[in-house]
Order: structure tokens, then sequence, then C-alpha cells
């Protein structure tokens, strides 16, 4: 029986390649594929997958919100990220919604079928390159990590602005107002004890949270 695979990316180009390389594959069928949040909240309700290949950052509804959204309607259905972004703290924000794992867009196609039959079959898939990180987050309690006690929309726009976006920017890939941006933004600073934009990059990089 063949695993049918809803595959969720905001670039067209990126969905043509992975149908080119998974339609070859016996065991799997590419039964949908969406370009934004909202589709994929349609295609769940109405259709009948085996695995959601989940892009973390697509415009409007993403990450780890449209995650949760996913949950509520198909708590069963497994999730698979598959994300441009090697950042061990964005992989532990999607899993702790509700992802069953996480590969990069730089894996070998051999690893990404791997993880859509492990998760597929109701296991769990770190990628390998992920692991060291994802070792270093748990050796350290949240109280020694200060971004751990970010929230996850918190933690989308502590990246955002790390990667020298601006309010407006932000406001707009988020869907949220640009008051609310900077409410988020002072909360961060407030949080990670951080007076300027400079410093939050240097926290961004040291701790790996940008690429």
């Amino acid at each position: 029986m063949k695993i049918r695979l809803l595959i969720a990316d905001d670039h067209s180009i990126v969905r043509e390649g992975l149908k080119q390389i998974l339609n070859l594959q016996p065991g799997i069928d590419c039964a949908g594929e969406a370009g934004d949040g909202e589709q994929v909240l349609r295609l769940v309700r109405e259709g009948e997958y085996d695995l959601l290949l989940l892009d973390m950052t697509m415009d409007g509804l993403s990450g780890v919100d449209l995650i949760r959204r996913v949950r509520n309607f198909k708590p069963a259905l497994p999730i698979l990220v598959l994300s441009m972004h090697n950042v061990s703290q964005l992989a532990l924000h999607a899993i702790r919604a509700g992802a069953n794992g996480y590969i990069t867009k730089g894996s070998e196609p051999e690893l990404l079928l791997a993880a859509i039959q492990k998760v597929a079959g109701g296991g769990r898939y770190i990628d390998p390159a992920m692991t060291e990180g994802l070792a270093y987050q748990s050796i350290f309690s949240e109280e020694d990590l200060p971004h751990n006690s970010l929230s996850s929309r918190e933690f989308e726009v502590f990246r955002f602005l790390a990667s020298g976006m601006n309010n407006v920017g932000i406001s707009k890939q988020l869907f949220i107002s640009e008051k609310t941006v900077s409410t988020y933004k002072s909360r961060i600073m407030e949080k990670l004890k951080l007076s300027s934009a400079a410093e939050l990059v240097r926290y961004a990089v040291k701790y790996k949270i940008i690429d």
C-alpha cells in the first residue's frame, strides 16, 4: 500500500522537484499539494493522507501555528517538516507543536525517503545534521538558555529580527500589525536582556538560532 503524501511548500518549483523525486518511488503517492497554510488546512480537512510533508516557513499561516491547527483537525496525521533552516531550536519548536520529524532541504534524497517512511510508519525522525544542536539544547535547563523562555511566536519574530527584517516586513510575513510586532520585539529584548539590534544578532549567532 502506497503512502499518500500531501506536499506543502510555497515555492512551486520545490513542489515540482519533490514530486519528480517521490513519484519515482513505488511506495509513495504524491496525492496532494498546497502552496500556503490555508490550502493545507482545506486539503487536510477534505482529504485522507498518510503524511504531511510541510515547509516550516511559508507566507501567511505557517510554522508552529500551522502545525497546531493541523493537529486540531487531524490529530493522528503524521507531520514531517522539510525546512531550509538547520536550526536546532526551530526543530524543537516544531516537534513540541506536534511534528513527528524534521529534515532539512539540504539532505540527500535517500535521507528524505527514509524520513518519510519512518514518520508515515508511526516513528520519529530528526535530520542527522541536527542531532548535535539538539543534544546541546538538552544539556541546559530552561533557565540556562534565556531564549527557551520565548513563546513560539516570539521565537519566530526573534529569528526574523536577527535575520535583518524590519517590523513592516515581519508584520506582512506573519499577517499581524506592526504594533504587535513591536510588542513582541520589546518582550524578546526584555526576556533575553538585550539592549540593541546588534546584541540581538550576536545572541542569535552565538546560539545558532540563525543559519
